[in-house]
């Protein structure tokens, strides 16, 4: 969320803040302690931006510019960027963009006008301030990295295979997902893979019977026209493609199954020196992921899948008769610190999977914390969204830790990762105890052997073998036994390589927490424990004297479940408004195809994480467009939402956990009969965004975030009553009767039956809901059905009934003195706790000229509330302010401006803390002509913990006093014996966390 800027008089004019506050906005982060301040030739505020003008990109272009028709298609048609119009107006973007970036002295390496009207340009904290300061500039976004996200068939256990599955209700293999084209944004594609296989793309045309109706020929069958290949679809448009020739792949690589082929990297190459890059620069994949999720989606169907002379059984693509467009825009390094793609890269390839004409997008991949809805590739993915593009995100693989999902804008499908029937094995011990684990390499029985901890026969020079990384295993000691290795430091698969290099003829690896349990394609006889079992294996272990025997099977875990590694919500971005994720797919150990240089030379392999999982959903999202090729992405994930099923907990009940599975499991049968869709489009999503306070300078009105039209309902903060709203369209006719289950609330549905005619038919109706015995800031979840005979409609519900309603932030002055201010309680009694003053030391410096000086701290643990204040003393006609954002190993995450108040201070107050650091450039721009004013400053930065020490005194009355919820009552925050020359923090603390800054002086 942006916020909106105050006028600083003399110190700058127009709007700063609210451009450069990206991925960082207003929410939880840290703020560092006061540190040496000293110059530097390349400060961290240096490097590669995304900027975001006003005007509208094609997909969404109303004809709002004098002489330029609109761009946007009509409902129910798809963007062609061909068209005479359509070349015009991006002509007349990019040369808008040439010039923005010639204003401040920048040239634009990228520009993108399909989904979004942005350049990329390298920038240094002079012309960031500047460019927040020119008319037209939307937002500002710096160019950060973005990583792939890491029943025994998951095909068979969707319900797809088989003579009462989906596929052969739908015509069988060969028609599942046809006329259907899924844009995968991966790390690229090894074509020689038997999942990829099929006839070469020719000249031919389809043929077409006489009357323009199909012959005998494919309609939907991918031709060349010249180096473009194209595909008539299944909803009546068109996709152009190419072949993008470069290292070790040719045009010939395409066929009629991978149609088209593209890589992405200019943001990439630029970064990393070519010293430092590893696989291919074409859309060869080198490592497998890109590969394991287009084979998922859409591979070939009975495809023989074999590893080291083993049979694995037959895999096949979620929709094994849609096509492939690859979009490589995730690289790798060699020594693996930058893996991944930058998000100028992603936004090229979302720009040009839509400018083809993709129906569907797989987007396997994340950051390391949750991208903000206006982030440039989230903004690219609405507008593919609005363009009629189906996209799946992946959640991310940060679970089980709370809000640590990523991709969970409206706009797309998030997908959390679920477990399928495992593989299995069994360890059974000497001492006649067995435990049963995940193996997917344990094919007969191994053992009796000895049984070692690594750490025993670890080589001489070896300190700790525990992890059995490469080397550390001594061959003499090693031989002819089974080695238990630790999780963790080095990859699974290295782990048992070291054990076969040694000589032993087994492995049980071991977690150390609360991880998954994961199927790899082990060089030994494996089994993988995690829990109680693996404390006891370690155990037995280490007594000496141990034996073991491995066996293949064993009863396995109960499933679904949602995988321990699966990301989780609340979304920060949401704040409790959205349940995220959305929906939960097989995403643990899925075997698929690979490219062999990065998975030991195999063809096929398991791979385990949401970007599994994800690719599901993509396929399942291009069989529904085959049989429903007009529908809007959003009424397509409402399907699959409202007939999920609930995952299982470890004990096999039904879950309730609706920020780890979404709605539930897909279920691929019953997702093409949903009775009733919940759809939302473009101007739904801009009303969103307004109301969670984004500036979309789109002139739509807000909404309140809860009341989007989407097949879920979350209230944030369950403040007493609320009432939502909702719009549902009829897929078939019926009388739909609603069903609210929600424990301690009431909800009351108006109406509570809704009737239809016929299909396409829409009625609105709310939800009123109200608190009466659940518990205040404890998340409270349930479900809304709507039933009509045999079809049930289940839309998933979370609400947080909150505590209090109080201001961010009030304000005192003098050494004391005290000011009254209002809460609304939401119930009683209301506790107010004062922690401070804090005042810590200033430091002073001085810029001369335009110049900056950056500082960098940690942030200590237990912070509640940290206050980071800038003051300067700025000469008439100069600009001065700071560029701050946070760090996390070292690597500095988004950037946000604070701009000066009238009395010359730039003040970020921020309540709690996630970062490791905060990174603060100091800037001032020198506009006298002479280059050499004086600008002085003073830093400090203030940050609150139970124990911090304090300044004088703060206490807030009353402190504890019974009330009437919902009603407006007044507390009194009083101090003394603080520094009247310097700012002092106070943190006033409410149940459950929240709070309100007392900032004085």
């Amino acid at each position: 969320m942006t916020h909106q800027p105050r006028r600083a008089l003399r110190h700058r004019r127009g709007a700063i803040s609210a451009l450069l506050a990206t991925t960082l906005a207003v929410v939880s982060l840290p703020l560092a302690t006061p540190a040496v301040a000293t110059g530097s030739t390349t400060p961290l505020a240096e490097g590669t931006y995304l900027i975001t003008l006003a005007d509208q990109p094609l997909v969404t272009y109303d004809g709002s510019v004098d002489d330029l028709p609109a761009t946007r298609p009509a409902e129910g048609e798809r963007l062609d960027v061909t068209t005479p119009d359509a070349k015009r107006y991006r002509t007349h973007l990019t040369e808008e963009q040439r010039q923005v970036a010639k204003k401040v002295g920048a040239t634009v390496r990228q520009h993108y006008a399909v989904t979004t009207n942005t350049f990329s340009a390298r920038l240094d904290a002079a012309q960031l301030v500047q460019l927040a300061r020119t008319k037209g500039v939307t937002g500002i976004a710096p160019d950060r990295l973005h990583h792939a996200s890491d029943d025994k068939n998951s095909t068979d256990f969707l319900g797809l295979s088989g003579r009462k599955g989906l596929w052969a209700a739908l015509g069988g293999t060969a028609e599942a997902g046809k006329g259907v084209v899924i844009g995968d944004i991966d790390t690229g594609i090894w074509p020689e893979s038997a999942s990829f296989e099929a006839p070469a793309l020719k000249a031919e045309k389809p043929t077409r019977a006489p009357g323009g109706k199909p012959g005998r020929d494919d309609p939907h069958r991918p031709y060349l026209d010249g180096t473009t290949t194209v595909m008539h679809k299944a909803d009546g448009t068109t996709f152009t493609g190419t072949c993008q020739t470069g290292e070790s792949f040719a045009a010939t690589d395409c066929n009629q199954k991978i149609i088209s082929a593209r890589y992405f990297g200019e943001g990439w190459f630029q970064r990393v020196p070519a010293s430092n890059r590893a696989g291919y620069t074409s859309p060869r994949d080198s490592q497998g992921h890109g590969t394991h999720t287009a084979s998922t989606a859409a591979g070939n169907s009975g495809v023989r899948a074999t590893a080291d002379g083993r049979d694995l059984g037959t895999i096949s693509g979620v929709a094994p008769a849609a096509t492939i467009a690859v979009y490589k825009a995730l690289w790798q390094s060699k020594d693996g610190k930058q893996d991944g793609g930058l998000t100028s890269d992603l936004v090229a390839a979302i720009d040009q999977a839509v400018a083809d004409g993709v129906d569907v997008i797989n987007y396997s991949l994340g950051g390391m914390f949750e991208s903000t809805y206006d982030d440039p590739a989230q903004t690219a993915l609405r507008n593919a969204a609005a363009a009629g593009v189906f996209v799946a995100t992946a959640g991310g693989n940060a679970g089980p830790d709370a809000s640590s999902l990523d991709n969970t804008a409206p706009w797309t499908t998030t997908v959390a990762a679920g477990t399928i029937a495992p593989y299995t094995g069994t360890v059974t011990l000497g001492n006649g105890k067995s435990y049963t684990g995940v193996s997917t390499s344990v094919d007969g029985t191994v053992g009796s052997a000895s049984l070692v901890l690594a750490d025993a026969v670890r080589t001489a020079e070896t300190a700790d073998a525990g992890y059995c990384a490469a080397g550390t295993l001594d061959p003499a000691r090693t031989a002819g036994k089974v080695v238990v290795c630790t999780r963790g430091v080095t990859a699974r698969t290295d782990k048992s390589a070291e054990v076969k290099r040694a000589g032993g003829v087994g492995m049980v690896l071991v977690n150390n927490g609360s991880e998954s349990t994961d199927g790899d394609l082990h060089s030994v006889p494996t089994v993988h424990l995690g829990g109680p079992a693996a404390t006891a294996v370690r155990d037995y272990a280490a007594a000496g004297d141990a034996t073991v025997t491995l066996s293949r099977g064993g009863a396995g875990a109960t499933y679904p479940q949602v995988a321990g590694f699966s990301s989780r919500g609340p979304s920060l971005a949401g704040k409790g408004d959205l349940i995220k994720p959305d929906i939960t797919a097989p995403g643990a150990t899925i075997l698929a195809a690979v490219a062999p240089p990065g998975n030991h030379g195999h063809d096929f392999d398991f791979y385990s994480g949401t970007s599994m999982a994800t690719p599901h959903i993509a396929g399942l999202a291009a069989l529904y467009l085959a049989e429903h090729p007009t529908w809007s992405p959003m009424s397509v994930k409402s399907a699959m939402m409202t007939t999920a099923t609930p995952t299982r907990t470890a004990d096999g009940k039904d879950s309730t956990d609706v920020f780890a599975q979404g709605a539930g499991e897909v279920e691929a049968r019953a997702m093409l009969r949903p009775g009733l869709v919940y759809d939302s489009g473009d101007q739904d999503w801009l009303g969103y965004l307004e109301g969670v306070g984004i500036d979309t300078r789109s002139g739509v009105k807000a909404v309140d975030p809860s009341d989007l039209n989407y097949p879920s309902i979350a209230i944030g903060e369950l403040f007493g009553t609320q009432a939502v709203t909702r719009t549902v369209t009829a897929t078939t006719a019926g009388t739909y009767r609603a069903e609210v289950d929600l424990p301690g609330v009431k909800a009351t549905v108006s109406p509570s039956v809704l009737h239809f005619s016929h299909p396409g038919q829409k009625r609105t109706f709310t939800v009123e809901f109200e608190v009466t015995t659940a518990p205040s800031g404890v998340l409270d979840t349930g479900s809304l059905t709507w039933t009509s005979g045999r079809t049930t409609v289940r839309s998933p519900i979370a609400v947080t009934p909150q505590s209090v309603h109080a201001p961010a932030e009030i304000k005192g002055s003098g050494s004391s003195g005290e000011t009254t201010f209002s809460v609304t309680p939401a119930t009683s009694p209301l506790t107010a706790t004062a922690r401070g003053p804090v005042s810590s030391p200033l430091t002073e410096g001085t810029l001369t000229g335009t110049a900056e000086i950056h500082h960098e701290a940690a942030i200590p643990a237990g912070t509640k509330a940290s206050q980071i204040s800038v003051h300067f003393d700025v000469a008439e006609g100069n600009v001065a302010g700071v560029v701050w954002g946070p760090m996390i190993d070292g690597v500095l995450q988004s950037a946000a401006f604070a701009d000066p108040d009238s009395d010359g201070t730039s003040t970020i107050s921020v309540p709690q803390t996630n970062a490791d650091a905060i990174f603060v450039a100091v800037v001032a721009l020198d506009y006298s002509g002479d280059g050499d004013s004086v600008t002085p400053y003073t830093y400090q930065v203030n940050h609150i913990s139970e124990d911090s020490p304090v300044t004088g005194k703060a206490t807030v009355t009353p402190a504890h006093s019974r009330v009437t919820p919902g009603t407006p009552t007044d507390l009194t925050a009083a101090w003394s014996g603080v520094p009247a020359g310097a700012r002092s923090t106070v943190w006033i603390e409410y149940r459950n966390g929240a709070g309100t800054f007392l900032t004085l002086n």
